[in-house]
C-alpha cells in the first residue's frame, strides 16, 4: 500500500497556514512527517507526501526521506497537484490518495485510485493513536429505532474503492 498525501491538504484539516512565517510553516510539516512517520511504523506502508513549491520553490523538484518518508517539493512554477497526478499516474491502483482537493480527486477516480478525504484521514492517524492536534470533541449522534423499508442503496464503485481503502488504513 503506498499513500500518496496531499502535504498542505492535510496540514490545513484544523489550521490556516497564511499567516504563518517560514519558521512556523517548517515546523508544522516537520510535525506532519513524525506524524507521518509514527503511523507508517504502525501500518507498514509506503508514504510520499507532496507539498507545493511553486510560488517560492527550488527550480527544479526536491526529493528527500525523512525518517522514512518520502518529501517532495514541487519546482518553482508547478504546484503540488501536478505532481500527485504523475504519482497517481506511475503507481495506478496501487495506491490511495489523501486529499480534499475536488480536481485530484477526480483526477484519481479516473484512474481507479481510491480517496479518501484528509479529515477522515486524519481520524484513521487519531484511532491508530497518533497525536495530530488538538481532539475534537464530537458529540455522539443517536441512532434512531424506525426500521426501513426496500434494499438499502447499492455503493457506487467510487464508494466501493474509498471504504475498502479505509478499510485498509
Amino acid at each position: 500500500m503506498h499513500l500518496i498525501i496531499d502535504g498542505y491538504n492535510l496540514l490545513h484539516v484544523h489550521c490556516t497556514l497564511t499567516h504563518l512565517n517560514a519558521i512556523q510553516l517548517q515546523w508544522e510539516r516537520d510535525r506532519l512527517i513524525d506524524q507521518l512517520s509514527a503511523y507508517q511504523k504502525i501500518k507498514s506502508c509506503e508514504i510520499t507526501v507532496v507539498f507545493d513549491g511553486w510560488q517560492g520553490g527550488w527550480i527544479t523538484e526536491k526529493k528527500e526521506m525523512k525518517k522514512g518518508v518520502e518529501i517532495i517539493f514541487s519546482k518553482l512554477g508547478e504546484k503540488a497537484d501536478e505532481v500527485i497526478k504523475r504519482l497517481i499516474k506511475g503507481e495506478g491502483s496501487g495506491a490511495i490518495v489523501i486529499t480534499s482537493d475536488r480536481e485530484i480527486s477526480r483526477f484519481a477516480e479516473r484512474m481507479a485510485v481510491p480517496v479518501i478525504p484528509s479529515d477522515q484521514f486524519e481520524e484513521k492517524m487519531e484511532q491508530a493513536g497518533i497525536n495530530t492536534y488538538e481532539v475534537v470533541d464530537k458529540e455522539e449522534e443517536e441512532v434512531s429505532g424506525s426500521k426501513g423499508k426496500g434494499q438499502a442503496r447499492r455503493l457506487s464503485k467510487k464508494e466501493k474503492r474509498a471504504k475498502a481503502a479505509l478499510k485498509k488504513l
